[in-house]
């Protein structure tokens, strides 16, 4: 039997006692999401799930972001990095880099040579160690976060939710929406780990949590 067969006939088992007229829509869920499964330290939570999937995460103080930023550049001696619109100008310090403004915006070929881009984020998922984009002020257009090899990312503390269903209620689903679990990667049919293939490299994510 092949896996599609399996997969129809158990969809219809499940389904063989429900009457025909009944829709999904005429009774509640027969059990509630459970909200408390992330645990009380979510940050603790992110920051591990985020690793596991092989970002770099650190925390910082608000003002100590920048310096986090810019060590970030420096351990991949990056040369240049784009800046979206948007962006706070106090989060990528001065350095040996030079800085990319994408207004009016960069080619192609521009953003393919950039070593790095600076975003902020829409929000971050705890339990999934997501980082999700909007591609609002200070986050770009989807190109600037998918060509260069470097992604450093700045998420406040307070923009961590536990799980997805909390991520989606605080996004605007009619936006373009992008989610980043770690760098990018794909693997062959030997299980060849390649990353860098559809998007960046590398991903470092700085943390802004209170003094």
């Amino acid at each position: 039997m092949s896996g599609r067969k399996t997969v129809l006939n158990a969809v219809r088992g499940a389904l063989a006692d429900v009457p025909g007229y009944e829709s999904p829509d005429d009774g509640p869920l027969p059990h509630g999401r459970r909200a408390d499964h992330a645990g009380p330290d979510i940050v603790g939570l992110f920051t591990e799930r985020a690793a596991e999937y092989r970002a770099t995460v650190v925390r910082a103080t608000a003002a100590d972001a920048a310096a986090a930023v810019g060590r970030a550049l420096v351990r991949t001696g990056a040369r240049s990095v784009v800046v979206p619109p948007g962006l706070p100008e106090d989060l990528v310090p001065e350095g040996p880099w030079s800085r990319l403004e994408d207004v009016p915006r960069l080619k192609v070929g521009q953003l393919d040579a950039a070593d790095a881009v600076v975003t902020t984020a829409a929000t971050a998922i705890a339990v999934t160690g997501t980082v999700t984009l909007d591609h609002g002020p200070g986050q770009g257009r989807r190109a600037l976060t998918l060509l260069p090899d470097q992604h450093i990312c700045v998420v406040r503390a307070d923009q961590i939710v536990p799980d997805v269903p909390e991520a989606l209620s605080r996004l605007d689903p009619y936006r373009p929406l992008t989610l980043i679990s770690g760098p990018s990667a794909t693997s062959d049919i030997e299980l060849d780990r390649v990353e860098g293939v559809h998007g960046p490299r590398i991903l470092d994510i700085v943390v802004i949590v209170d003094e």
